[in-house]
């Protein structure tokens, strides 16, 4: 039998993880490496591997837990930090911390952050002081995850799909991004933006406002909105997020990203 084939018994029938360890061990070590990913573009649609994210929740019950030190620090926890980071080619602020199962390219920065099992951050982003990826999360390149920012994991079910953010997107401080929540390449969410499965994305820049979920358009500079909604009790403002306007096309992406700061006012 295959890895996939094992791990995906293993995960059926729990009487059968001890004859799938070494398979889930490998797919492990191979996420570790950047050799394999929980979520691929293929094409224009996003894959979800979902037997990858069964062997993660495999390797928690075959882990067991371990004291850590990490020079002044001590932990007590199933899984370690990522080592030989010199190697690897990306940096890590202490006390950021890059849990073994996940995957930096080389030239990404993490600060005093977190990086979960199971998620894989591209070269050149910024994961900034407090921010945090969750578990099996997909950061492209060039993205900047602000300061607090909380990319929420989805870890089950496991052919969920996990939180994604595409290349060159630019996440403001303290925005909440969770339940497998698309944002798209180049988008830009003003500072605390919350945008879940559930919330309404509404594109206010035409004469007639244009709902979407679970996805942030190319390109949109989004900012954190209300709108009322009747209840028994009353009418209350509830949270929305609110699509103002479109980075422009340009070829560097720096200067288009400090043009849609000013034009639509973002606080990030």
């Amino acid at each position: 039998m295959t890895d996939q084939e094992l791990i995906e018994a293993a995960y059926a029938d729990l009487e059968r993880i001890d004859e799938a360890g070494p398979a889930v061990e490998r797919t492990i070590a191979a996420l570790d490496a950047g050799e394999v990913r929980v979520a691929e573009k293929i094409g224009d649609d996003w894959v979800v591997n979902a037997w990858i994210k069964e062997a993660i929740v495999l390797y928690f019950r075959l882990t067991s837990l371990e004291p850590m030190e990490a020079g002044p620090f001590q932990y007590f926890d199933k899984i370690p930090t990522k080592r030989n980071l010199p190697e690897a080619g990306f940096r890590v602020v202490p006390p950021g911390t890059v849990r073994y199962g996940a995957f930096c390219e080389p030239g990404v920065v993490v600060m005093p952050g977190y990086v979960n099992i199971g998620a894989y951050v591209g070269s050149g982003t910024m994961v900034d002081t407090w921010a945090t990826v969750g578990s099996c999360a997909q950061i492209g390149r060039d993205v900047h995850l602000s300061g607090g920012v909380g990319i929420g994991g989805v870890l089950e079910p496991p052919g969920a799909r996990p939180v994604i953010i595409e290349d060159g997107a630019f996440i403001g401080s303290r925005c909440i991004v969770v339940e497998g929540v698309l944002v798209e390449e180049g988008a830009v969410l003003g500072a605390n933006t919350t945008i879940t499965s559930s919330t309404p994305i509404i594109d206010v820049t035409g004469p007639e406002p244009v709902e979407i979920r679970g996805r942030v358009p190319a390109g949109s500079v989004v900012l954190p909105g209300t709108r009322p909604k009747k209840f028994p009790a009353g009418t209350y403002d509830l949270q929305c997020a609110l699509i103002v306007g479109t980075r422009s096309a340009s070829t560097d992406r720096k200067t288009s990203l400090n043009d849609a700061l000013r034009t639509f006012e973002v606080q990030v």
